[in-house]
């Protein structure tokens, strides 16, 4: 046994092992959560928070292996990239889906959306002078 096995570098290297490991679980949760989940809303949760912590942790593992201070901007770049467009690129990918009709009503609980989209489509109507309301 070398002399720094109880160093900073082996509580350096087991924290980075850490986080590696359990931030290759959540990302591997996030994938079998997208090929198991029933409807596109909930696969769209498994996708979303998972994948995001998931994602952290192996960049953090990253910054802690490579023991520099220069690579921690680039990582925390990255990861506020992942914070700002994942939301986003749900909420839109949800919203699709919604009104594509791509989801399964009945494991809805509350359906608050549905108010929204019917005055959009009347609205809609009402402008285009078609008539039929249809989004499509």
């Amino acid at each position: 046994m070398s002399p720094d096995a109880t160093g900073l570098d082996f509580w350096i290297d087991l924290l980075s092992a850490v986080f590696m490991v359990v931030g290759a679980v959540m990302s591997l949760g996030a994938a079998i959560g997208l090929l198991r989940f029933p409807d596109l809303l909930s696969r769209m949760h498994a996708a979303t928070k998972p994948q995001v912590l998931g994602l952290f942790l192996l960049l953090a593992s990253i910054g802690l292996q490579m023991r520099t201070w220069w690579v921690w901007p680039a990582l925390v770049v990255a990861w506020i990239f992942q914070l700002l467009t994942v939301p986003v690129s749900a909420h839109m990918v949800g919203r699709a889906g919604y009104r594509t009709k791509h989801l399964h009503r009945e494991l809805l609980t509350a359906d608050e959306l549905e108010a929204v989209v019917q005055k959009a489509a009347a609205k809609t109507a009402r402008e285009d002078g078609s008539g039929d309301g249809s989004l499509n």
